[in-house]
């Protein structure tokens, strides 16, 4: 699991995440994990919580505001 840190200079409930081919694993406060599918959440969501993850800036604020579905 990689560390995420905000960028942004909030404090991000984001601790850590985790990214596959077709999916990203989203860790929150150090505890409950969440996996993101292309299958659950669509392809278009999941590349762009990837590429938020790989800048550590607005993954938080995206999954607020577009709720995707995790399995």
């Amino acid at each position: 699991m990689t560390r995420y840190r905000s960028k942004s200079g909030k404090n991000s409930g984001v601790t850590g995440f985790e990214i596959g081919m077709d999916y990203i694993i989203v860790q929150f406060n150090f505890d409950e994990q969440y996996r993101y599918t292309y299958q659950s959440a669509g392809a278009d969501a999941i590349e762009k919580m990837k590429s938020l993850a790989e800048k550590q800036k607005g993954l938080s604020t995206f999954i607020s505001r577009n709720n995707p579905p995790y399995s």
